[in-house]
């Protein structure tokens, strides 16, 4: 197999960088528009709330082709058409003004975002195997910092009265000329039909150099899956109930809004170290590592009860998550029985039903023991990582041994 020069592979992290900056920038700035976008239709809450069911199910059906196809197409002709849709659709959607345009633009929208973000995924993992070392939390940092910047503009944009097709057009414009000008450095994943022996190599696949099959789940990848469920789960749940719960422990709405700045900036700091820690405790330990720091985190947060402790639980919710799904997407990645981009695509297909039941079934609890109780959820979530994580083998290849191409 013939290694991608140093060089190149700069250029290919850079490319796919862009993916992650585009796709974080594009729904983080959605996002901030909402309050806008639901004046715009004049709905309700229970309304729109069927209305934003449309994102996930087209995600669904995305995700549903893609485990299908992704292994003949790879992930690089998703990801493009993914994101030229993401821009496209985006200003559409802000655009509507009947509920009948909105449930098609976020149908539209989520098809998108599922061709995506998988694929972006496995195009990461793939630049990771030409660096030889963990990296792939540095492009979720990227996802984060797109998110923020995405949500920031919104609130620019909202102070100046700026119609959200407005902002997210132009800044779809913006994101479009980066994208473009990188689209030609993107990577594509192996498959084994393009990446064929050399001519030195033996014709016949040695014993110990399985080769990958069109084989589906495995036991390694469901507990990976599961994992990432978890994990999505968490994360929902922390950024749709830790004000709530802060303001519900008579902290007021800015040390609400104070405890879910907290938890985003862990999750985003972490993300920038993450794979530093990776490198030095091994990825099965640092799994466990951060699992115990959800767990512990915030269950001894609900336990004391103070606005204090919510600052602080929501913050280990942060470090302990932030990582967690880029280091189960690279070990899918690496499985070797199952071709990268559809193990990806598998890992994004097992963590759909976070987006669509996390939030709701902490809620659904709150209703029955209360939020502080509900919020424990959370914590077994924490924990089950811990135990799945004793499962996990840590067999990742490094094809550069001892790379370090920053």
């Amino acid at each position: 197999m013939t290694l991608v020069p140093p060089t190149a592979v700069r250029r290919q992290r850079v490319a796919v960088s862009v993916l992650f900056v585009l796709a974080g920038t594009v729904m983080g700035g959605w996002s901030g528009r909402i309050p806008s976008v639901r004046s715009q239709l004049g709905v309700g809450d229970g309304e729109w709330g069927l209305i934003v069911m449309a994102l996930p199910l087209g995600v669904l059906v995305s995700l549903l082709v893609l485990q299908r196809v992704i292994t003949r197409t790879g992930a690089r002709r998703p990801a493009v058409c993914g994101a030229a849709g993401m821009l496209a659709i985006t200003p559409l959607a802000a655009a509507a003004t009947t509920t009948s345009a909105m449930v098609t633009c976020l149908l539209a929208l989520g098809v998108a975002a599922g061709l995506l973000y998988g694929p972006m995924n496995a195009l990461a993992v793939e630049v990771e195997r030409g660096y030889g070392r963990s990296i792939l939390s540095s492009f979720h940092a990227w996802f984060s910092a797109g998110q923020f910047a995405g949500g920031l503009l919104g609130v620019l944009a909202g102070l100046l009265y700026v119609a959200p097709s407005i902002q997210l057009a132009t800044s779809s414009l913006l994101l479009a000329g980066v994208y473009l000008a990188s689209l030609r450095r993107l990577p594509d994943t192996r498959t084994p039909v393009e990446d064929p022996p050399a001519l030195h190599e033996p014709a016949t696949t040695l014993p110990d150099q399985p080769v990958p099959s069109t084989r589906s789940w495995t036991p390694q990848l469901l507990v990976l899956a599961l994992m990432s469920l978890l994990t999505s789960i968490n994360e929902g749940g922390a950024t749709q109930w830790s004000a709530q719960y802060t303001v519900s422990l008579g902290g007021g709405i800015a040390l609400g809004s104070l405890t879910l700045v907290c938890y985003s900036l862990a999750i985003a700091t972490v993300r920038l170290v993450g794979d530093r820690l990776v490198g030095v405790l091994g990825r099965r330990t640092f799994l466990q590592l951060s699992g115990g720091v959800v767990a512990a985190g915030l269950g001894i947060a609900l336990l004391v009860g103070t606005v204090p402790a919510a600052l602080i639980g929501f913050a280990c919710v942060g470090i302990g998550s932030g990582c967690i799904v880029p280091t189960v997407v690279t070990l899918a990645g690496n499985q070797p029985t199952v071709p990268s981009a559809k193990a990806v695509a598998l890992m994004s297909l097992g963590e759909w039903p976070a987006f669509l039941f996390g939030p709701p079934l902490i809620g659904a609890l709150a209703e029955l023991v209360g939020l502080r109780a509900a919020l424990s959820v959370i914590v077994a979530g924490g924990l089950a990582i811990v135990v799945l994580a004793g499962f996990v083998h840590d067999r990742t290849p490094a094809l550069v041994q001892g790379a370090d191409h920053r």
